[in-house]
């Protein structure tokens, strides 16, 4: 009894991480769409802020170490409560889909 009860109890934790496996390139995806439906008209589908509206606003690089280097917190407060034009998403995102949003906001750091 002990053993079989052994075996169910390892299935559920494989089950268990494999949802996790799987779900997190989905979860990547919901940022990048997230990004794209309410970011990218501003900063640019690449973050680079490199767009009329972003140009005219003096829009920083999402990917610049400026940006990079504040916290997954200050991003998110940024998103949440709006910064100098941009404005506050509290009441058009969830904190789920601002949390994928910090984290695509991190692939766009610049490499090397």
């Amino acid at each position: 009894m002990n053993e079989q009860r052994t075996r169910k109890m390892g299935a559920l934790l494989l089950l268990s991480a494999l949802s996790v496996w799987f779900s997190a390139p989905t979860r990547a995806d919901d940022g990048a769409a997230t990004f794209k439906s309410k970011c990218a008209a501003c900063h640019g589908a690449d973050g680079s802020g490199n767009t009329t509206v972003g140009k005219s606003m003096k829009i920083r690089d999402l990917g610049s170490a400026d940006v990079q280097k504040q916290t997954d917190e200050q991003l998110a407060g940024i998103i949440t409560n709006g910064k100098g034009a941009m404005p506050p998403y509290k009441d058009k995102m969830t904190a789920d889909q601002i949390k994928q949003l910090v984290a695509f906001i991190r692939q766009l750091a610049k490499k090397g």
